[in-house]
């Protein structure tokens, strides 16, 4: 059988879809200052995409570390760098924008690390006992629901920074602009997934502290 190499790895069909992810990310960057429109579309894609590669892995056999790394720092950069932008829409929430990024990057990070650290095979391996993270992990929909109700909601808030967008008039509301309508519907999923960041980090700690206690018992005996 042939030897895998390093360049076939970087080829395979789901890391092909994570660059992809990458351009059309970079694009949506590019336009957020003045094209709306545009930038929800490809900005969207981007995150579709994010459903894609995983499937992709599965059903030609090409899953690998490199792949999971890509999609993580991926997901964080893209969402993160939306977020940015948001600060300079609402100036005036920057400190909670500037929060959210932090809970989002530290309790992804946290995660993946002490996984490795304490010998998981995948972040998204999670013990039953922590019910809310294993739902969220274990089920491919509940994954794909909340990450897309996510994306869409800081999407909201994007479209909400431009008055000029169309309005609709919902019952019991009155006139209501796009985005709002949009927070609103996304603003359940948003929640949740903020909660599992919360739980994310908690576990994390408390595995890497573990850890570290029972290598200090090691020395002490």
């Amino acid at each position: 059988m042939a030897k895998v190499t390093a360049s076939q790895v970087l080829w395979y069909v789901p890391n092909q879809i994570g660059y992809m992810r990458v351009f059309t990310a970079i694009l949506s960057f590019f336009l957020m200052a003045k094209h709306p429109i545009w930038t929800t579309w490809i900005y969207g894609i981007s995150c579709l995409l994010d459903a894609l590669d995983g499937t992709m892995a599965r059903k030609y056999n090409q899953t690998s570390g490199f792949g999971a790394v890509l999609d993580m720092v991926t997901d964080r950069s893209t969402t993160s760098s939306l977020i940015c932008f948001l600060c300079v829409l609402f100036p005036r929430y920057a400190p909670v924008f500037q929060l959210l990024i932090s809970l989002d990057l530290s309790s992804h990070y946290l995660h993946m690390y002490a996984t490795l650290s304490t010998g998981g095979a995948s972040h998204k391996t999670i013990e039953k006992e922590q019910w809310l993270l294993y739902m969220y992990y274990s089920r491919r929909w509940v994954l794909f629901t909340v990450c897309a109700f996510n994306e869409l909601f800081y999407l909201a808030l994007y479209l909400y920074g431009f008055p000029q967008l169309k309005h609709f008039d919902v019952p019991l509301w009155g006139r209501a602009h796009i985005g709002g309508v949009m927070a609103a519907v996304c603003l359940p999923g948003y929640v949740f997934k903020q909660v599992a960041n919360v739980i994310q980090l908690k576990r994390a700690a408390l595995l890497l502290a573990s850890k570290d206690a029972e290598a200090a018992s090691e020395k002490r005996a």
